[in-house]
């Protein structure tokens, strides 16, 4: 059902897309303080969901559907908006390049996958991933608003650089686990039958 706990948690990560864009609208720290709460929430969620989904015994399509949405359109969101009011350095709009990339890649790979009824399980290396990038995005979310002797811009840089590196470790695993399903369902092209003879009746007139 849509309605039931775990589903609820995995919308709250969508509904909470535009408050978080909107505090990245309003000047002051206070602002940053709220983004990046909203933001923790958000991600905590996304633990709690597939877990109580799996205890309570309420997993669902729809749960299976919407939850890896949620995630990328939450984390595509603040990489785009942290890019766009200049949070993070030039050089690593990179990472956050990158990130996107394999989330479109991910994404499509997935769906031709689901075609084939074919399922691609979430990696351990991949739940890591998705915690580095997750504390990356918090601690750039806040930034120079928080505490002034802590660096948290910069760690929030190198873990981002860190989340990309295991983004493309993972998404080349990913690809290369598709491939082998690409391969083996790729259709046979049909044989091609000869072009019919014709007869040169020019001999046998008279």
């Amino acid at each position: 059902m849509v309605t039931n706990l775990p589903n609820l948690l995995t919308l709250s990560r969508i509904v909470v897309i535009p408050l978080v864009i909107a505090c990245f609208y309003v000047e002051g720290t206070t602002a940053r303080w709220v983004a990046c709460g909203l933001f923790v929430a958000a991600a905590i969620t996304d633990w709690f969901d597939g877990y109580l989904a799996r205890s309570w015994g309420q997993t669902s399509n729809f749960g299976r559907f919407l939850d890896p949405i949620a995630d990328k359109l939450l984390v595509a969101a603040v990489l785009l908006m942290l890019a766009a009011f200049n949070h993070i350095s030039p050089v690593t709009v990179l990472p956050a390049v990158v990130i996107m990339m394999r989330e479109i890649l991910v994404s499509g790979l997935r769906e031709f996958l689901a075609e084939l009824r074919v399922g691609m399980p979430v990696s351990r290396l991949a739940k890591w991933k998705t915690a580095v990038q997750m504390m990356a995005l918090t601690l750039l979310i806040l930034g120079d608003a928080g505490p002034a002797v802590l660096p948290l811009a910069m760690v929030g840089e190198v873990s981002l650089w860190l989340a990309a590196g295991l983004t493309l470790f993972t998404g080349y695993d990913y690809l290369q686990a598709g491939m082998k399903h690409i391969a083996v369902h790729t259709p046979a092209a049909p044989p091609v039958s000869p072009p019919p003879t014709t007869v040169n009746t020019a001999r046998h007139l008279g």
